[in-house]
């Protein structure tokens, strides 16, 4: 069973004010760590994997197809495949989110790395 470890080199800048990492993965999930800059918009997208998340800190707007939440610290939510969504982060200080993916997200695997135990 891998195990990964925090590392500088496992974090990427995916957008500007938007940094992630690769937590561990496999051919049916992957968990996805997120830091984003306060006020930062992570734009509206769409994916075919089922998302499914939690806040760590800070929080924001979240539009999922045609509703807008407000997340804060704890909220939990889930969004399903192909539906459009995007986040504005709070203003007042940085957001941490952990998401998984179902199935994996193949074109994520370019930022993983290996396993510090495999």
């Amino acid at each position: 069973m891998p195990l990964w470890e925090d590392k500088p080199e496992a974090w990427h800048e995916i957008l500007p004010g938007v940094r992630r990492r690769i937590l561990a993965h496999d051919a049916g999930v992957m968990m996805v760590l997120y830091r984003i800059d306060p006020a930062t918009t992570f734009p509206r997208h769409t994916h075919p994997h089922v998302q499914s998340g939690t806040v760590l800190q800070g929080g924001g707007r979240f539009r999922v197809g045609g509703e807008t939440w407000q997340l804060t610290v704890g909220s939990s939510y889930t969004v399903p495949s192909d539906v459009p969504h995007e986040l504005l982060s709070d203003p007042s200080g940085p957001t941490i989110i952990l998401d998984v993916f179902t199935p994996r997200r193949e074109d994520f695997l370019g930022e993983t790395v290996p396993p510090d135990r495999p």
